[in-house]
């Protein structure tokens, strides 16, 4: 819903996890934010959301008064979870506004 996000607490890193029903192939995950300097996304192919490995870190270019649109094709990869880590940020606060993944 674009109606509701998620906010960080006011200290970094903070991370959150998403799960899917079963083991899928991932090639694109995109992501709307605001305020975000530094994402790590990790992946996790466990039963649990367990022993996850990096796929990718970058450092988001500062949109002021608007949302960052960033997207992060990736190779076809097995994953049951994805961790995304706000390292760093260019506010106290950050906000997480829509998480997309795509892949069979």
């Amino acid at each position: 819903s674009s109606e509701t996000f998620w906010t960080t607490t006011g200290m970094f890193p903070q991370e959150f996890i998403i799960g899917f029903p079963k083991c899928v192939k991932i090639s694109k995950v995109a992501i709307q934010c605001y305020l975000v300097r530094t994402l790590r996304i990790e992946r996790s192919i466990s039963k649990d959301p367990v022993d996850f490995e990096q796929c990718i870190e970058k450092d988001l270019q500062h949109t002021e008064g608007q949302l960052q649109m960033e997207e992060f094709p990736l190779p076809e990869f097995p994953a049951t979870y994805l961790r995304f880590i706000i390292k760093s940020a260019f506010d106290h606060f950050v906000s997480v506004h829509r998480v997309m993944a795509e892949g069979t």
